[in-house]
């Protein structure tokens, strides 16, 4: 068992989850990655750390708490727990390419966002709480989104209350949690280039352009400086916040 700190990332298989993954395992964390698609999660781990001793990649649809605790049974016994969460996984489901807007959505859609974008990082806190406050240490990071914070033109209702909600969740649980040594917050993302993104067309990316203030799209990287920071010893005093991470697109 490693001495190192031990990172979970879900939606971990690519995009921002994959790059916060790198990032924190160049830092000397192990590494659990976390994802629903099991060729492309093993693909990553391997390419992240072809040895396999400081990886872990695991198959779990995050909004289930049985394939959530099976998993952390196998972080237990290679890595002893965890020590720092990320909950990155989301989905953004799009009509046509364009927002989903609500009439046009069904129960089933709006359900399935709420779960994976809010009830995975609600469960995944159940489960890796306990090793956390035995250790008196530990880094929960919630992402959330721009669409969270402002109206979105891109973004459906289900998407947007997702991520509104999980600024909600990491405020009530810095509150909480505050005195066990345990910190709380959100990155909310604006325009990112990833595979996600993308299915929104260029048109969508070009006129989101058109609205930065710093003149580019952000890349994951930039998402995974801040993720990294907040995942540090030097955060130990930063708690309940929501860091925006967007050129300036939105100032709150």
């Amino acid at each position: 068992m490693s001495d190192a700190r031990t990172v979970l990332v879900t939606g971990a298989r690519r995009g921002i989850g994959y790059t916060i993954a790198e990032r924190l395992f160049h830092q000397g964390c192990n590494v659990v990655l976390v994802d629903v698609d099991a060729e492309d999660v093993e693909r990553a781990a391997a390419k992240l750390d072809p040895s396999g001793v400081r990886v872990l990649p695991a198959t779990a649809d995050v909004s289930r708490s049985a394939e959530i605790s099976s998993v952390l049974k196998r972080v237990e016994d290679k890595f002893g727990g965890i020590d720092i969460l990320v909950n990155n996984a989301g989905i953004s489901p799009k009509h046509d390419g364009k927002k989903a807007f609500v009439l046009d959505m069904d129960e089933t859609e709006w359900r399935h966002v709420l779960d994976i974008n809010l009830t995975s990082a609600f469960l995944c806190v159940q489960a890796c709480l306990p090793w956390m406050k035995k250790r008196n240490w530990g880094r929960i990071i919630n992402m959330s989104s721009q669409a969270g914070r402002t109206v979105s033109t891109i973004a459906g209702a289900h998407y947007a209350a997702s991520k509104a909600g999980m600024i909600a969740f990491s405020r009530t649980l810095a509150a909480e949690i505050g005195a066990d040594g345990i910190t709380s917050n959100c990155v909310a993302p604006g325009r990112i280039v990833t595979p996600m993104a993308e299915e929104a067309g260029a048109d969508a990316n070009a006129a989101y352009l058109q609205r930065i203030p710093v003149h580019r799209l952000g890349n994951p990287e930039d998402i995974a400086g801040v993720v990294a920071f907040l995942a540090s010893d030097d955060a130990s005093f930063i708690t309940g916040a929501t860091i925006d991470v967007n050129g300036g697109a939105f100032m709150g």
